[in-house]
């Protein structure tokens, strides 16, 4: 035996203690069987949690950390994967038509109209600019600056550019 454990390079410690370790009965026999029994009823559809749950409603206290380690142990496996998170939810509200199709030149002042939102960070915060672009000569009609991108950005810019506009012609 000494050679063996030398070859092996165990102490002869740990060989004497797994052979206890052997020799005692599974305390955990009884709950492997009820984690089986309640897996193949849920035709393995059930994670270690919900196992737990019907193993605790059954009257057996368990924790949810020892189910999950017996059903390591015992290799099942919930079939049913958790689901990837997705945040695309489709096209929400209505789509404005195309009116400029990318002809962005225009033969008089005040014809076409030009706007967008955007980001900047500023003193460690952010900072929403919302301005109105003339494209007849590029200028900027009327701009707003908000803390947040709320519609009150966008009417706020666009109340300023009509009230610029005065009596002209409309757009």
């Amino acid at each position: 035996l000494a050679a063996v454990l030398e070859l092996a390079d165990l102490p002869r410690s740990t060989f004497y203690y797994q052979l206890q370790a052997q020799a005692k009965p599974d305390k955990h026999a009884a709950l492997k069987q009820m984690i089986q029994r309640v897996y193949h009823e849920e035709k393995g559809l059930y994670g270690y949690r919900r196992v737990a749950i019907v193993i605790r409603n059954g009257g057996t206290l368990v924790n949810k950390k020892v189910v999950e380690r017996l059903m390591i142990e015992l290799d099942l496996r919930s079939l049913v994967r958790p689901k990837k998170y997705r945040s695309y939810k489709g096209v929400v509200g209505t789509i404005a038509p195309n009116l400029l199709e990318r002809n962005f030149i225009a033969q008089r002042p005040n014809q076409k109209w030009v706007t967008d939102v955007t980001e900047f960070k500023v003193a460690q915060e952010k900072v929403y600019l919302s301005p109105v672009m003339d494209l007849y000569n590029a200028e900027i009609v009327a701009y707003e600056v908000a803390s947040r991108p709320c519609l009150g950005l966008v009417t706020n810019m666009l109340g300023k550019a009509f009230k610029r506009l005065g009596n002209k012609p409309k757009l």
